[in-house]
């Protein structure tokens, strides 16, 4: 890994070598819409039935010696990380990393996990904030406002989709929802969990991932617990998702009708600062998961690394932590994170997709200037651990690693990426 400096001036080359990263076409279909594929979920054939007027190929004389060519089952990765919180320190950093004066760019601070977020197949961000129109005001914690400049790092990065419902929604308003998502709009991220009019509101938000076969389609779906109390604007409670078994479960159906092969919730729940999932989290999570038309949990909120959980074959990661956010106690585990990273394989019989691998990364969030996100096996390895120290960095792995495997993941397959 290089320096901070030299990571900052190779940014640009490597945003077009990693260019060559799989398409995705993102669409939002209606969750009423009929489903695409048979009624296994596979697709329909690609093979034409014969006409009438086609001879019918005689069977060969004699034993069979060769068997129909069995299908290649479909496989893609997914990967996800924590809360994007925007404290003043991360944009401060986005000028000084735009040469200063009034531009920005959140890019750098985030290219040293870029070739994991472009190595997956599809890859999904949480932004817990909204954010302010271009030149401010800007603010930060107890009502966010963030600089609209960090949607365009996060494409740039390698996102394709942002999960948008957390206790932050609301802090502009109604007004904060519609620029937020007309922001990520803009710069060609896909979205959930919040929405601008009641029709969006009852939309399904898929995401079609290439594979070798036919592409993939993922619904993404986003939930909080609530929004520190302040109401939903104009009575409005179509703007945002509350955490609701029955309408968690009910949103999933709908999805899967609507042609989704595979369907992620994330939920915004957890107690700030605390690594063991709450009872909450332990009750809800196994509920949710057991459902067949649920595949994956994906948890924010709690701004501390949490557990990840193989319950009936099915994976609920309870929380990643931060991605981006510079809290006051540089020292600390709120400045650690997770990614993670899902294998899905089609079983080619039933059409349906199911986890067959299961990884994650811990990140660092450093403090002091130039403030970026570090891929801390990676940093280690190199002998660069920025400005965290070489110390903090095992800390937090060990930390990372202990916390991640608290609920028996290893048993479960559970491993950091690059390990065996």
């Amino acid at each position: 890994m290089a320096s901070g400096s030299a990571r900052r001036a190779d940014w640009g080359a490597m945003i077009s070598a990693a260019r060559a990263r799989r398409v995705l076409v993102v669409a939002i279909v209606a969750a009423a819409l009929p489903g695409c594929t048979t009624d296994d979920g596979g697709g329909a054939s690609s093979q034409p039935a014969p006409s009438a007027s086609e001879p019918a190929t005689p069977e060969p004389s004699g034993p069979k010696l060769a068997h129909a060519p069995v299908a290649k089952p479909r496989t893609f990765t997914l990967a996800a990380t924590g809360d994007v919180l925007l404290h003043e320190r991360l944009w401060v950093q986005a000028r000084r990393d735009a040469g200063g004066g009034a531009a920005m760019n959140f890019a750098p601070q985030l290219a040293n996990i870029e070739p994991l977020i472009r190595g997956a197949d599809v890859a999904i961000c949480h932004l817990e904030v909204p954010l302010a129109p271009k030149g401010g005001p800007y603010e930060g914690y107890p009502k966010f406002a963030g600089p609209p400049q960090v949607a365009s790092g996060l494409a740039e990065t390698g996102y394709d989709a942002c999960t948008t419902a957390s206790n932050h929604t609301f802090d502009q308003g109604a007004e904060g929802v519609e620029r937020t998502l007309d922001t990520l709009d803009a710069a060609g991220l896909a979205h959930a969990g919040s929405a601008r009019t009641p029709e969006e509101a009852e939309r399904t938000t898929m995401l079609e991932v290439a594979t070798d076969g036919e592409p993939v389609r993922v619904a993404l779906l986003s939930y909080t617990f609530g929004f520190n109390g302040i109401p939903y604007p104009g009575g409005e409670t179509w703007r945002s998702n509350e955490i609701d078994r029955p309408a968690i479960a009910e949103d999933a159906r709908a999805a899967r009708a609507a042609g989704a092969d595979v369907v992620v919730a994330a939920l915004h729940w957890g107690d700030e600062y605390v690594h063991e999932p709450s009872e909450l989290q332990r009750t809800l999570a196994p509920q949710l998961i057991r459902s067949p038309d649920i595949d994956l949990l994906l948890g924010h909120h709690a701004h501390v690394v949490q557990p990840m959980q193989r319950i009936d074959g099915e994976w609920v990661v309870y929380g990643m932590g931060n991605l981006m956010a510079n809290h006051a106690e540089p020292t600390g585990p709120k400045s650690e994170g997770l990614l993670t990273r899902f294998r899905f394989t089609e079983n080619v019989r039933s059409g349906r997709f199911s986890v067959s691998a299961a990884r994650y990364q811990p990140l660092y969030q450093t403090y002091e200037p130039p403030v970026e996100v570090l891929d801390v096996p990676a940093a280690l390895a190199s002998g660069d651990a920025g400005t965290a120290g070489a110390a903090r960095l095992r800390e937090a792995l060990r930390r990372t690693r202990d916390i991640v495997d608290d609920l028996g993941g290893d048993g479960d397959g559970l491993r950091m990426i690059g390990a065996r």
